[in-house]
Protein backbone atom coordinates (compact mmCIF):
# COMPACT_ATOMS: atom_id res chain seq x y z
CA UNK A 1 0.00 0.00 0.00
CA UNK A 2 1.38 4.00 -0.84
CA UNK A 3 0.07 6.22 1.48
CA UNK A 4 -1.16 9.43 -0.23
CA UNK A 5 -2.00 13.28 0.92
CA UNK A 6 -4.88 14.10 -0.77
CA UNK A 7 -5.61 17.86 -1.49
CA UNK A 8 -7.90 20.52 -4.30
CA UNK A 9 -6.36 22.89 -6.36
CA UNK A 10 -9.07 24.96 -8.45
CA UNK A 11 -11.51 21.93 -7.83
CA UNK A 12 -9.65 19.25 -8.73
CA UNK A 13 -9.20 16.61 -6.49
CA UNK A 14 -5.28 15.84 -6.19
CA UNK A 15 -2.69 13.60 -4.37
CA UNK A 16 1.00 12.87 -3.58
CA UNK A 17 2.98 10.73 -1.84
CA UNK A 18 2.96 11.06 1.87
CA UNK A 19 6.92 10.49 2.16
CA UNK A 20 7.35 13.30 0.20
CA UNK A 21 5.55 15.67 2.68
CA UNK A 22 7.48 17.44 5.35
CA UNK A 23 4.24 19.56 6.70
CA UNK A 24 1.55 21.31 6.03
CA UNK A 25 1.39 24.63 7.22
CA UNK A 26 -1.05 27.84 6.36
CA UNK A 27 0.22 29.38 3.98
CA UNK A 28 1.97 32.93 5.43
CA UNK A 29 2.36 36.12 3.00
CA UNK A 30 4.56 35.29 0.09
CA UNK A 31 7.33 37.93 -0.99
CA UNK A 32 7.12 38.30 -5.27
CA UNK A 33 9.77 37.19 -7.30
CA UNK A 34 10.67 39.01 -10.05
CA UNK A 35 11.01 37.71 -13.59
CA UNK A 36 10.14 34.62 -11.91
CA UNK A 37 8.11 31.85 -14.18
CA UNK A 38 4.17 32.02 -13.51
CA UNK A 39 3.89 28.73 -11.41
CA UNK A 40 6.85 30.49 -8.59
CA UNK A 41 3.78 32.38 -6.44
CA UNK A 42 6.75 33.51 -4.24
CA UNK A 43 8.95 33.22 -1.40
CA UNK A 44 7.90 32.57 2.46
CA UNK A 45 9.33 32.43 5.63
CA UNK A 46 8.90 28.66 7.18
CA UNK A 47 10.38 29.78 11.00
CA UNK A 48 13.64 30.94 9.45
CA UNK A 49 13.89 29.09 6.72
CA UNK A 50 13.15 30.82 2.76
CA UNK A 51 10.74 28.32 0.80
CA UNK A 52 9.59 28.80 -2.61
CA UNK A 53 6.08 28.38 -3.18
CA UNK A 54 4.60 27.28 -6.20
CA UNK A 55 1.30 27.55 -7.27
CA UNK A 56 0.48 24.25 -9.10
CA UNK A 57 -2.78 25.80 -10.90
CA UNK A 58 -0.76 27.45 -13.76
CA UNK A 59 1.84 24.00 -14.35
CA UNK A 60 -1.10 21.66 -14.22
CA UNK A 61 -3.17 23.71 -16.45
CA UNK A 62 -5.94 24.74 -14.54
CA UNK A 63 -7.77 27.58 -13.33
CA UNK A 64 -5.60 30.63 -12.19
CA UNK A 65 -8.69 32.72 -10.54
CA UNK A 66 -7.37 34.79 -7.26
CA UNK A 67 -8.26 32.20 -4.47
CA UNK A 68 -10.27 33.53 -1.55
CA UNK A 69 -9.83 32.51 2.17
CA UNK A 70 -6.97 31.13 3.46
CA UNK A 71 -4.29 28.99 1.33
CA UNK A 72 -2.55 25.99 2.49
CA UNK A 73 1.30 24.93 1.62
CA UNK A 74 2.25 21.50 1.39
CA UNK A 75 5.85 21.35 2.29
CA UNK A 76 7.43 18.27 0.05
CA UNK A 77 10.88 17.22 -0.99
CA UNK A 78 11.47 17.79 -4.73
CA UNK A 79 14.23 17.31 -7.04
CA UNK A 80 16.67 17.88 -4.07
CA UNK A 81 14.81 20.91 -2.78
CA UNK A 82 11.82 21.92 0.04
CA UNK A 83 9.20 23.54 -1.74
CA UNK A 84 5.92 24.86 -0.81
CA UNK A 85 3.31 23.66 -2.89
CA UNK A 86 0.03 25.94 -2.60
CA UNK A 87 -3.47 24.38 -2.40
CA UNK A 88 -6.87 24.97 -1.29
CA UNK A 89 -8.18 22.87 0.93
CA UNK A 90 -5.61 19.58 2.40
CA UNK A 91 -7.74 16.43 3.01
CA UNK A 92 -6.28 12.95 4.16
CA UNK A 93 -4.13 10.50 4.33
CA UNK A 94 -5.11 7.87 2.07
CA UNK A 95 -4.00 4.19 1.60
CA UNK A 96 -4.11 3.42 -2.48
CA UNK A 97 -2.76 -0.38 -3.72
CA UNK A 98 -0.57 0.88 -6.44
CA UNK A 99 -2.15 -1.34 -8.66
CA UNK A 100 -5.52 0.85 -8.39
CA UNK A 101 -3.28 3.56 -9.98
CA UNK A 102 -4.56 4.01 -13.74
CA UNK A 103 -2.82 5.79 -16.31
CA UNK A 104 -3.97 9.59 -16.46
CA UNK A 105 -6.91 9.23 -19.26
CA UNK A 106 -6.55 10.60 -22.58
CA UNK A 107 -9.31 13.08 -22.62
CA UNK A 108 -6.98 15.20 -19.67
CA UNK A 109 -5.68 18.17 -21.24
CA UNK A 110 -2.41 17.21 -22.21
CA UNK A 111 -1.02 19.81 -19.66
CA UNK A 112 -2.73 18.27 -17.00
CA UNK A 113 -1.43 14.79 -17.82
CA UNK A 114 1.80 15.42 -18.31
CA UNK A 115 2.28 16.18 -14.53
CA UNK A 116 0.39 13.36 -13.28
CA UNK A 117 1.43 9.50 -12.32
CA UNK A 118 -1.81 8.36 -12.86
CA UNK A 119 -5.43 8.64 -11.74
CA UNK A 120 -7.52 6.76 -9.27
CA UNK A 121 -11.48 6.61 -9.56
CA UNK A 122 -13.16 7.55 -6.81
CA UNK A 123 -17.38 7.28 -6.78
CA UNK A 124 -17.77 10.79 -7.80
CA UNK A 125 -14.85 11.88 -9.96
CA UNK A 126 -10.77 11.09 -10.31
CA UNK A 127 -7.96 11.28 -7.53
CA UNK A 128 -4.59 13.10 -9.61
CA UNK A 129 -1.77 11.54 -8.57
CA UNK A 130 0.81 14.29 -8.93
CA UNK A 131 4.20 13.39 -10.44
CA UNK A 132 5.66 15.39 -8.43
CA UNK A 133 9.24 15.73 -9.81
CA UNK A 134 6.96 17.00 -12.89
CA UNK A 135 5.28 19.73 -11.26
CA UNK A 136 8.07 20.76 -9.69
CA UNK A 137 10.22 20.98 -12.34
CA UNK A 138 11.84 23.94 -13.53
CA UNK A 139 10.25 26.16 -16.55
CA UNK A 140 11.94 28.84 -18.23
CA UNK A 141 11.76 32.65 -16.52
CA UNK A 142 10.56 35.70 -18.55
CA UNK A 143 13.96 36.50 -19.20
CA UNK A 144 15.39 33.11 -20.73
CA UNK A 145 11.90 33.13 -22.90
CA UNK A 146 13.16 36.19 -24.08
CA UNK A 147 16.55 35.06 -24.28
CA UNK A 148 15.73 32.32 -26.41
CA UNK A 149 12.96 34.27 -29.21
Amino acid sequence: MTELVTFTVAGARCAVDVTRVREVVRATRRTPVPLAPPDVDGLMNLRGQVLMCLDPRTRLGLDARFVEGDRMAIVVDARGETLGLLVDEVGEVVDLDPGELRPAPTTLDPTLRANIAGAHPLPDGLLLVLDLDAVTAPCPTALEKEHLS
